[in-house]
């Protein structure tokens, strides 16, 4: 099987989805880059590169372009998806979903339910998110806990670049809106990704380590970091599962469960803001229906309720890191 980076498996998808179905468009600043100049005209591709080399097979009627202004972004994207194209809006760095989250609150994420049902809105918003790059508290933030506390959005976290292209794919072949919120420091990561088009369905989490002395809930770049430890772990004499939860919403409570139930003692990664986090509503859920279960009291590993620091010794302190996850591992083990 070949093998591709993040950021290729995600450029391949856009590929072959608007390969595939014309009414499939990219919107979103410098996408492309040059637009209305005499230089380059592929030069950006996206602030990470993600989307370049799309320009020269769709033109610039399918890969737009825009001003810097994410409220028109959001605002034109909603209205296309409404018309009958599947626009694929990139939304630069999730943290300035804050000059828009009237276009994804209160119009896209209502139109299906306000129109009882005889609307859709197969929007997808592409997103970057996460610390690690020194980019200070207003390009690093997790703010997936938002968008998963509003009905009618669908939260996709893919954690390596097979889930990214598969789940991207159905991101964008779904009729409600989807935030694809993809973490910077995995673009470069690498694995095995077929040539072909295929779909990851949405609420189908993974197991990629199984084990029968602790469970890692994870998501995102975290899903990587607990692999990590449960090798560590087991080479010490402990084996434990790792479920990448793959979609935030919807959310797979079974698979949750099970491993809840299979080692009794869970360890929750999650990069976002302590209060009202993923790690919080998982640990609820568990509580609240597989309390017998438990061996111990869940443990939850975080950063603390402060901005992401700039300073690379802060910010370093600030992430979950391999070595935070097996400290707390072993105070339940």
């Amino acid at each position: 099987m070949p093998i591709k980076t993040y950021r290729e498996a995600i450029n391949e998808a856009l590929l072959q989805e608007m390969t595939k179905d014309e009414n499939v468009v990219v919107i979103g600043e410098d996408v492309a880059g040059g637009a209305g100049t005499n230089g380059e005209q592929d030069a950006w591709g996206g602030v990470l590169g993600v989307t370049k080399g799309l320009l020269k097979h769709f033109g610039r009627e399918r890969i737009i372009d825009t001003p810097i202004t994410e409220t028109a972004i959001m605002g034109m994207a909603s209205g296309a998806a409404l018309t009958g194209l599947r626009p694929v809006a990139e939304l630069m760095f999730v943290d300035f979903m804050g000059v828009c989250f009237d276009q994804i609150l209160n119009q896209t994420a209502k139109f299906r339910y306000m129109f009882g049902g005889k609307a859709v809105t197969p929007l997808t918003i592409r997103t970057m998110y996460g610390g690690g790059l020194r980019a200070a508290s207003q390009h690093s933030q997790c703010l997936y806990p938002m968008f998963t506390h509003v009905p009618g959005i669908k939260v996709v976290l893919p954690s390596n670049p097979y889930d990214a292209k598969g789940l991207l794919i159905q991101s964008i072949r779904d009729n409600d809106p989807v935030i694809f919120m993809e973490h910077k420091n995995l673009y470069d990561t690498s694995g095995d990704v077929p040539d072909e088009s295929y779909s990851i369905p949405f609420g189908e989490a993974n197991f990629t380590r199984e084990g029968k002395d602790l469970t890692f809930i994870a998501m995102g770049q975290t899903v990587e970091i607990c692999n990590k430890v449960a090798d560590t772990l087991k080479k010490e004499g402990k084996t434990c599962t790792v479920l990448d939860l793959r979609t935030l919403s919807p959310l797979d409570e079974d698979s949750i469960l099970e491993a809840a139930e299979e080692t009794g003692k869970i360890v929750i990664v999650d990069e976002s803001y302590p209060r009202c986090n993923v790690a919080t509503d998982i640990s609820a859920l568990i509580c609240q229906k597989s309390f017998d279960s438990l061996k111990a009291g869940i443990k939850m590993v975080t950063p603390p309720h402060t901005p992401v620091p700039f300073s690379p010794p802060l910010e370093d302190l600030y992430l979950p890191s391999e070595e935070k996850v097996l400290n707390v591992a072993k105070e339940i083990l």
